[in-house]
């Protein structure tokens, strides 16, 4: 389980972060756990709010990247707690979906957050996938890529959050470091 580790050693690039045009940080380690079910599952809106959370609508994210829940399609929902809540998390949804055909699983060591701040924080996230990041609403989530790996952005509160997996956290901080270089600003 992710809280039964110390959680300084679980960030995958150790809390790496980048100071050009625009911040880039690693902001792990994060709790989060991927919730598989239908819409229209039984108790569902009652798991979300055992957690004080609301079930997100399509392409949404509830809360904030501290806690939160974001919709990732429509059968899975991406839900963020603080890293020693994971076990506790996934008991109030299997007592709330009990029953329920579902699946929740801790996914908080496979993945690895960026925070991408800053005035010019949308034109780092601009280069590296097909996101209309001008049209972007905060608490908006994309699933997308990251030039060539799967990814999740949402806009938040003075900037982006970037979710990818663990196993290519440092090829990700390598692509926010180049795209925020100083000199790399679009015109």
């Amino acid at each position: 389980m992710a809280d039964a580790v110390n959680a300084q050693s679980v960030s995958p690039l150790g809390g790496a972060s980048f100071e050009g045009f625009a911040k880039v940080r690693e902001i792990g380690p994060l709790g989060m756990i991927s919730l598989r079910a239908k819409r229209d599952v039984p108790g569902l809106e009652g798991a979300f709010a055992s957690l004080g959370l609301a079930l997100p609508e399509q392409r949404r994210i509830t809360g904030t990247t501290a806690k939160g829940a974001g919709w990732m399609s429509p059968d899975e929902y991406l839900i963020l707690v603080p890293y020693a809540e994971v076990s506790g998390a996934l008991a109030n949804l299997a007592q709330a979906l009990k029953g329920s055909h579902h699946l929740a699983v801790d996914v908080s060591d496979a993945r690895a957050v960026f925070r991408i701040e800053g005035e010019k924080a949308g034109q780092v996230v601009a280069k590296l996938g097909p996101i209309d990041v001008a049209s972007l609403a905060p608490n908006e989530l994309r699933r997308s890529r990251a030039a060539q790996v799967a990814a999740a952005v949402w806009a938040e509160e003075g900037g982006f959050t970037l979710v990818c997996f663990r196993s290519v956290a440092a090829y990700v901080m390598g692509l926010l470091t180049a795209s925020a270089a100083p000199g790399a600003e679009l015109a």
